[in-house]
């Protein structure tokens, strides 16, 4: 199905919204997270209470509004469709769970085979990033670019670490940035990390494996920003994950040459479906 523009209004405004809505939630938990249950999802994979009850709200609110639309979620998954909300409730549990105040809800609203919203918001800061296709990018409302920097000595980019690559491809990636002369951050928040290269506060951003919950609303949010990215939604990502990099035009070539994830130049569009037009009243 094809939203038209009225469609994806609506879908706008309450998605910002259902972000401080959820971050209303978050917060409340990550002050009183010291008492909650801390599980495992797998190694450096953790688990609060907080991340199941944001997700339930998140999707809740959804069913209700638009039930018509998918739902791909962390905690919950979900079948997306080709419309579908795809949420992270909780980006960043390592740093929630240690009372870090790095941490972030991130939604993504995709249709029309591409991503079409995107929201990042940090519960803690209260600083809310968010994108809409064509439109540009924010931070609490206030237009958003990707830093001008243009020496590589002066580079500052941050590297995620995922276990469903090899260790060894990790650290060939991080020796050939600190040979190329940048620094090298690692923040433990994904979406997060994607918003701040929106934001100019990092030159760019790559993870050798990304869930597509983690980084689709980033990834608009960079290129929206004035950003380059990968390929996401056209590999297959929405559903398996995929290499993820975002960064500043001018120092992306060499984060592409250190991780081996290539630019793509084009617009990232979901496997083609077969597209009908939706119409609202």
């Amino acid at each position: 199905m094809i939203l038209d523009e009225l469609a994806i209004d609506q879908r706008e405004a309450f998605c910002l919204d259902l972000a401080r809505s959820a971050a209303i939630l978050a917060l409340d938990g990550f002050e009183r997270q010291a008492g909650q249950p801390i599980g495992m999802k797998g190694p450096q994979d953790y688990l609060t209470e907080t991340d199941g009850a944001v997700e339930r709200h998140v999707r809740a609110r959804i069913a209700k509004a638009f039930p018509s639309d998918g739902f791909l979620g962390e905690e919950t998954g979900g079948t997306p469709g080709d419309i579908a909300w795809v949420v992270d409730p909780i980006d960043g549990t390592a740093n929630f769970a240690r009372s870090i105040p790095h941490f972030c809800i991130s939604i993504a609203f995709v249709a029309n085979g591409e991503v079409q919203l995107g929201a990042i918001l940090n519960p803690a800061t209260d600083e809310l990033y968010f994108a809409r296709k064509g439109r540009g990018a924010t931070r609490n409302g206030k237009a958003i670019h990707v830093a001008p920097t243009t020496d590589l000595q002066a580079t500052s980019f941050e590297l995620g670490w995922s276990n469903r690559v090899p260790l060894s491809r990790y650290i060939q990636s991080l020796t050939a940035l600190f040979e190329a002369g940048s620094n090298v951050r690692r923040s433990a928040s994904g979406a997060m990390a994607l918003a701040y290269v929106a934001d100019g506060r990092t030159d760019g951003y790559a993870e050798l494996h990304m869930n597509s919950w983690d980084c689709l609303a980033g990834l608009l949010l960079v290129r929206e920003a004035g950003g380059v990215t990968c390929a996401f939604l056209s590999l297959g990502g929405l559903i398996d994950g995929a290499p993820v990099l975002a960064a500043s035009p001018a120092v992306a070539a060499v984060l592409a040459t250190a991780t081996g994830i290539p630019i793509f130049p084009g617009a990232d569009i979901l496997p083609a479906p077969t597209l009908t037009t939706l119409r609202t009243a």
